[in-house]
């Protein structure tokens, strides 16, 4: 009895791994956010489907579990990668105790690598990814994080900035960040990354404060050495000596 834990990129199918595209060849169901199943509708037109919308992810890998428990190879899917505020913990979590089922995680493109690529370059050097969602982090967790990777001067990417209920999330890291990092620093926003309307902006961590983003965006914040290169965000590696 076999369950893939599978990472689809932001976009689907065209963001896929050739891994992960025959893992959903093998599978019998496919259990996943709405909106995450449309996107890979042409590779699971035959499997039956198991959806359920958001906030509902333990209802839907619970699903999944008692799905591969009555012998189906069952694939639960994620945006970007499985393993980055994706699944596959939750998964192995409901698992612990099932001997008889084997899950494999399959790894995928997370929102910080495809969108890095859509701006040029910004995360060469050393980075961290943090959330600005507070559903299942505090909120003074998240400050946490945020002032250590401001003073470690790491590159920044910004996942779930902005909601209907949390319109000011972005505002606020921003005013954390800036009582470290430079206004001048550079920034860039993608949304939609790998979807139909893809766009990037670049800007400075100042206007981004003030800047409106929802949950399809993914912003990025440079640091000491990020630097606008013919339109691009780059940070360079030092192999020049830049």
């Amino acid at each position: 009895m076999k369950l893939y834990c599978i990472g689809i990129g932001p976009g689907g199918e065209e963001q896929m791994t050739l891994r992960a595209v025959r893992a959903l060849e093998k599978c019998d169901c496919v259990a996943g956010y709405g909106l995450y199943l449309d996107l890979i509708e042409n590779l699971i037109s035959d499997k039956e489907r198991i959806e359920s919308g958001m906030t509902r992810e333990v209802l839907r890998c619970k699903a999944a579990v008692e799905a591969a428990k009555q012998g189906k190879t069952v694939a639960v899917v994620s945006s970007g990668d499985a393993g980055v505020y994706g699944m596959a913990s939750l998964l192995l979590e409901l698992c612990e105790h099932e001997p008889n089922l084997e899950v494999e995680v399959i790894p995928g493109i997370t929102a910080a690598c495809s969108g890095g690529a859509v701006l040029g370059s910004p995360l060469t050097c050393d980075f961290a990814c943090i959330s600005l969602s507070d559903l299942l982090t505090p909120w003074d967790k998240i400050e946490q994080r945020l002032r250590g990777a401001a003073a470690g001067d790491f590159c920044i990417v910004l996942y779930n900035p902005s909601s209907k209920k949390r319109t000011d999330h972005l505002r606020r890291a921003c005013d954390i960040l800036l009582e470290i990092v430079s206004p001048e620093t550079v920034c860039g926003l993608v949304r939609s990354i790998g979807r139909e309307g893809e766009s990037c902006t670049l800007t400075t961590l100042g206007e981004l404060r003030d800047t409106q983003v929802d949950m399809l965006t993914t912003v990025f914040v440079g640091n000491s050495r990020t630097r606008v290169m013919d339109g691009r965000m780059v940070t360079p590696r030092g192999y020049r000596g830049v």
